[in-house]
């Protein structure tokens, strides 16, 4: 099981924040280090001070991370679609997999959060328009990537047209993961099936996990592909304490309490993380993303490694 540090700097955090708890997630020896693409606080404190000092980018961040990391994989859970045209898109993730000596993966999503748009002058579309932009772009990206050296690339879509391009940089790695994740029982397999190397399934109880992976499954059933050629992972919010004291405390750091997060999170002490942990894993999870929120208490990411890891 591949344990993942996973964190929402949207929420309040600088770059500084995040690269001591990177470095410690290194240290500990986690497998990567994630992050989420968002550019406005979540919650109910929205207010003009709320997530102070403000957003980073995402793939800004990440660049920084590639040169003050040296093992860590590093990536996005997940970067919108909306956010950045796929030509530009494929140029920065494959220069920060250059600047990280090949450790980046891509979590790829339609984009959902339509407050954050509306702040930042970002273009909306409706669901169908998101997705269908959301497939072209896996389509562009890869076939950017795909492209062999000295020749050019072309793309004619309803949305997004290319003519001539070089199609560099190339990334480091032969194929940089791509990561397609979500709730959605029709485009999202079929996606999945097309372009992704990893599914997740986010802040999701264990039945509702299987059932998308079954559909994930008939999908690439139906696309000719192997299914068991795909990693399929979970994200969970997290907080563990060695005793009820430490997890309270945990909680109320993030506005959360102990019995809801025991229901809806990896919550409680590490024998109770491992074992929720292990019913994923019955249901088919290699990977998780534990979700850290708070991101100043690098103690509880080294309390993990040391007392949950080992048991897995």
């Amino acid at each position: 099981m591949d344990l993942r540090i996973f964190t929402e700097p949207q929420q309040g955090a600088t770059y500084d924040d995040l690269l001591r708890l990177a470095v410690a997630a290194e240290d500990a020896g986690y497998d990567a280090f994630f992050r989420s693409d968002h550019y406005l606080v979540m919650g109910e404190s929205t207010g003009p001070e709320a997530g102070l000092p403000g957003p980073t980018d995402a793939w800004t961040t990440l660049a920084g991370l590639a040169r003050d990391t040296t093992r860590i994989r590093l990536g996005t859970l997940v970067t919108s679609a909306t956010f950045r045209h796929p030509g530009v898109l494929a140029i920065q993730v494959a220069q920060v997999d250059q600047m990280s000596g090949g450790r980046v993966e891509l979590g790829l999503g339609a984009g959902w959060y339509e407050a954050e748009h509306t702040a930042y002058g970002i273009p909306f579309p409706g669901m169908r328009e998101r997705f269908d932009r959301f497939g072209e772009k896996l389509a562009v990206i890869t076939g950017l990537w795909s492209t062999p050296v000295g020749e050019t690339f072309d793309h004619h879509g309803e949305h997004f047209q290319l003519k001539d391009s070089p199609a560099l940089p190339k990334p480091e790695q032969r194929r940089v993961p791509i990561i397609i994740g979500g709730t959605g029982k029709k485009r999202t397999p079929e996606l999945t099936a097309r372009y992704a190397t990893e599914f997740n399934v986010p802040f999701q109880p264990v039945d509702a996990a299987r059932a998308q992976f079954g559909r994930v499954r008939e999908a690439c059933a139906a696309a000719g592909r192997d299914a068991d050629e795909l990693t399929y992972s979970a994200a969970l919010v997290l907080c563990c304490g060695q005793d009820e004291a430490e997890v309270a405390r945990r909680a109320a750091a993030i506005g959360r309490a102990p019995a809801e997060l025991r229901e809806n999170g990896l919550a409680g002490t590490p024998d109770e993380v491992v074992a929720k942990i292990g019913a994923y894993a019955e249901a088919g999870v290699t990977r998780f993303y534990l979700q850290v929120l708070d991101i100043g208490d690098l103690e509880h990411v080294v309390a993990v490694a040391a007392r949950v890891a080992p048991q897995l």
